[in-house]
């Protein structure tokens, strides 16, 4: 790519504000895509992914890919509907959980699992920003509504930063949400932490992706089928013409400035770095898969499509391997979203509120019913979906479904509303309703992080040990 003219004179202000924009643009055209896998690749496939020898990272026992994906409903659950009768394998699904009952024996239900870290303490109002922020970080957030937000690095990142390297996509971002990084939401917190669930660093969020459309051809390329694999090659060509401008352009500019604002551009060039990196790991894999389906149009009107949506595009990213970590955040906490499609015309915020009034608290067991029923839709295709093992895409899979809020009436963050589905590829004891007494939820992620292959990681959050019961 040709070289832009130099300025007359150097305006540092305007030059941030040009890297900046850059960076942003480089990091949204960012390509990472994966191979599907068939039962004949194997060991061919684990050994193009791993090396030689295929990898304890992230696989299970014979070899398929072992993946973990977090959902997170918001503001809480009706506790009454939520909760099974009964414990152990002779449990009973409760109202909200009976859209699950064909994979029943694929399901642990988890009570006693709590998140100290999001009560109030001395910080006060906000437990809405704190569920969401402490979920997968088990860390208490600063309370900011400043750029010096502050948490703690997420489970699915920590898993990310090691096992990433095995698909073409380190983990996987998605929202039914708006995207904010910034500005003051839920009493004096930042929205940073309403609205992300991933974080990369104690201070640095990972975005999720709320268009459909976008994810599609991230992963699988853009155009019509039979067009994506020459548009794939024309955007890596595109992308190694733009870093390499970026890397000639920063050269000069590291010359003129000061130390704070080289550890900037450091920081700046390391994004840069993992661009290149991707790209490669992109071209290693070869060319990309088919999902023999149509690119969305883009984010639905209905909030119900959207959902399917976009679980159906977490589902692909499993299937075809692209990638072993994901989350997907349905709303963030505090979420006053209305669903006429239902017949309820009043916010979920407001409804969680319900004071115990009876047209209340039955429409927020309906809410939570209808959040369920989506759910049970995503695990059902899973299900059906055959691994390169034989197994379904489910066995070989932990997919946590929760929220940071217990009880929204009261704002508690003791026994959370959590259940896993799959089964790990057979490490894990499914069917059963586990009472595990008062523990952190972060231990559960020391357990998830040791089935993954990470067995290096001493704690997440404020994790105590882990969950051997599971």
């Amino acid at each position: 790519m040709k070289k832009l003219p130099a300025p007359t004179s150097f305006d540092l202000a305007a030059h941030r504000h040009h890297a900046l924009s850059r960076r942003q643009f480089l990091r949204g055209v960012g390509v990472s895509l994966a191979l599907p896998l068939f039962e004949s690749a194997i060991p061919g496939a684990l050994r193009a992914a791993t090396g030689p020898a295929a990898s304890p990272l992230a696989t299970t026992s014979t070899g398929a890919p072992l993946r973990m994906a977090f959902v997170y409903f918001p503001n809480g659950a009706h506790q009454d509907n939520w909760w099974p009768s009964g414990e152990g394998s002779g449990f009973q699904l409760g109202k909200t959980m009976e859209p699950l009952t064909p994979l029943k024996s694929s399901l642990q239900v988890l009570g006693g699992l709590d998140h100290q870290n999001a009560k109030a303490g001395n910080d006060g109002a906000g437990d809405h920003a704190r569920a969401n922020a402490t979920f997968l970080t088990g860390a208490r957030a600063r309370k900011t509504d400043s750029a010096d937000i502050q948490v703690g690095v997420s489970v699915d990142q920590v898993v990310a930063q090691r096992v990433g390297h095995l698909t073409r996509y380190a983990s996987l971002e998605l929202s039914c949400d708006s995207v904010r990084k910034s500005g003051r939401c839920d009493s004096g917190y930042s929205c940073a932490y309403q609205y992300n669930l991933s974080w990369r660093s104690p201070s640095v969020p990972m975005a999720p992706e709320p268009n459909p459309r976008l994810v599609f051809e991230r992963l699988f390329g853009t155009g019509p089928a039979a067009e994506r694999q020459a548009a794939f090659r024309h955007r890596q060509a595109t992308q190694k013409s733009l870093l390499d401008f970026v890397l000639e352009d920063t050269r000069s500019l590291q010359r003129d400035l000061g130390q704070t604002d080289r550890a900037k551009l450091d920081e700046y060039l390391t994004g840069v770095r993992e661009i290149e990196q991707r790209i490669q790991r992109a071209e290693s894999f070869g060319d990309l898969p088919d999902p023999h389906a149509d690119t969305p149009a883009g984010i639905p009107g209905n909030y119900g499509e959207h959902m399917d949506i976009m679980y159906d595009l977490l589902a692909m990213a499993f299937e075809t391997d692209s990638t072993r970590v994901a989350t997907l955040l349905l709303a963030g906490d505090g979420s006053n979203k209305a669903y006429p499609q239902i017949g309820i015309p009043e916010g979920h915020h407001y409804c969680s509120h319900h004071r115990n009034d009876p047209d209340l608290v039955n429409k927020i067991a309906r809410i939570d019913r209808y959040y369920m029923d989506h759910f049970a839709r995503f695990l059902k295709r899973l299900e059906e979906k055959k691994d390169i093992d034989g197994r379904s895409v489910l066995h070989n899979s932990m997919i946590v479904y929760g929220c940071g809020n217990s009880d929204g009436n009261r704002h508690t963050h003791d026994n959370l509303p959590i259940l896993m589905a799959g089964r790990a590829g057979g490490t894990l004891n499914s069917g059963r309703y586990l009472q595990l007494g008062g523990r952190p939820m972060s231990n559960l992620f020391l357990s998830m992080t040791e089935r993954m292959g990470v067995k290096d990681v001493a704690r997440i959050g404020d994790s105590s040990g882990v969950v051997k019961e599971v």
